[in-house]
């Protein structure tokens, strides 16, 4: 299945959070789409975005940088300036709400921060998303199952252990990740009413992993109720992306 059909990502703008390979998903849309612009409503690395995008555009306006935009621009960023020497600023989300409106094309949003790690639960201020966001892509990687819930593999591993119901220290199981995942303050935090989730279990990169994951979907899916119909198996690093999408 094309990523984008699997994402419910082909239009429209989809917001991407959590841990785990968010900035990679972002990226691997925005290749298979036309006219995608990608952007934030968070700080963003300064390379990430300037090596897996055409045209990187830094503006206060970019209803106007998107006009002036020729077909060969695209993959677009668009950014309102320099945070400091390695990240850009986000927009505010009501900019990225009329940008999605008058686009005649995807929008792909990174919405939170996860400091490199593999996976976690927002803060208070996160996620950032725009209310008229069509599709949220909660992520996690199927990496940490096995793993030790501290700072190495985890982004604030003190909250995950609050949702999960289990302490810092202890083993993250499939149930662990899950319960962020399906959860209204984890993965399904902030996303607007009527808008589509699709949580991902991401890094699914052998059999191994692929059970690790459809164990983590259908806990999720059993979480969840009909706040979520599918959850997205993938590799987001490799061309045939989809590994799987288990409703």
């Amino acid at each position: 299945m094309h990523l984008a059909d699997a994402l419910d990502a082909r239009e429209g703008m989809t917001c991407v959070v959590g841990a785990g390979g968010k900035k990679t998903t972002m990226y691997a849309l925005a290749s298979r789409l036309d006219r995608a612009v990608v952007t934030a409503s968070v700080q963003i690395p300064i390379p990430s975005l300037e090596d897996n995008v055409e045209t990187v555009v830094v503006t206060d306006d970019p209803l106007g940088a998107l006009e002036e935009a020729t077909p060969d621009d695209f993959p677009l960023g668009l950014v309102p300036g320099q945070a400091d020497d390695v990240r850009y600023h986000g927009y505010e989300n009501e900019h990225l709400d009329t940008l999605a409106d008058v686009h005649n094309g995807p929008v792909v949003v990174k919405a939170d921060g996860a400091r490199m790690r593999d996976f976690k639960a927002p803060s208070d201020r996160e996620p950032q998303i725009p209310k008229t966001t069509d599709t949220v892509l909660p992520i996690a990687s199927a990496h940490v199952v096995g793993e030790p819930l501290d700072e190495n593999l985890v982004h604030r591993p003190e909250r995950v252990a609050e949702i999960a119901g289990i302490d810092v220290g202890e083993t993250i199981t499939t149930e662990t990740v899950a319960a962020v995942l399906a959860s209204a303050t984890g993965g399904l935090k902030r996303v607007p009413e009527g808008t589509t989730a699709i949580p991902v279990v991401n890094k699914v990169d052998d059999a191994e992993l692929e059970e690790v994951g459809r164990k983590i979907a259908s806990e999720v899916l059993e979480r969840a109720g009909d706040r979520v119909a599918k959850v997205v198996l993938a590799r987001m690093n490799q061309e045939d992306a989809v590994v799987d999408v288990v409703e």
